[in-house]
């Protein structure tokens, strides 16, 4: 049985929020834009994600107010999170430690670490040695045991393979 495209008779607020951010590639867009990653062509290159299907994606983001539009260098756009998007790293780190419980056999892919402490942030957002919520301009992004090495051709991955603080553009 084939689902409906919208869900106007649910009285659920999880209906509308899967509307917005449960398509396929939005969270993977959203995670990235987490990361550091805000251009055009290093989210095509880091995710794989068809051109067409990627602005599709960016322009519903922006028009939902996940993401906006900003002037990068020369005559590119750059991608950021709204304060709306930066709302969504609960969803994102939770996605994240599930999938490394049961998905990773090789042990985690990513530590997100309190930049205050050094101390790893729990799946509850709060830093594990110190106790304080740690926000993502807080965190530090690790590379874990999981962590496959990135592809040769993929310099976004390398990037994004190394610590790093989570929004900073990685150009």
């Amino acid at each position: 049985m084939a689902l409906p495209r919208e869900y106007t008779n649910q009285a659920c607020s999880m209906v509308r929020a899967l509307e917005i951010v449960g398509e396929r590639w939005t969270l993977l867009i959203v995670r990235d834009a987490f990361f550091g990653v805000r251009r055009f062509s290093d989210f095509v290159e880091h995710l794989g994600i068809p051109r067409a299907v990627l602005t599709e994606r960016l322009e519903f983001l922006i028009g939902e107010g996940v993401l906006e539009r900003v002037p990068g260098p020369g005559k590119r756009s750059e991608y950021t999170l709204t304060a709306k998007g930066r709302e969504l790293w609960p969803v994102i780190r939770a996605l994240v430690a599930w999938g490394d419980q049961h998905y990773a056999p090789a042990g985690r892919r990513r530590v997100f670490v309190h930049a205050g402490c050094d101390g790893e942030v729990a799946q509850s957002g709060t830093c594990q040695r110190c106790g304080d919520p740690v926000t993502p301009a807080e965190t530090v992004m690790t590379p874990g045991p999981g962590l496959p090495p990135p592809p040769e051709h993929s310099q976004v991955s390398a990037i994004l393979s190394q610590p790093r603080p989570l929004l900073q553009p990685i150009h």
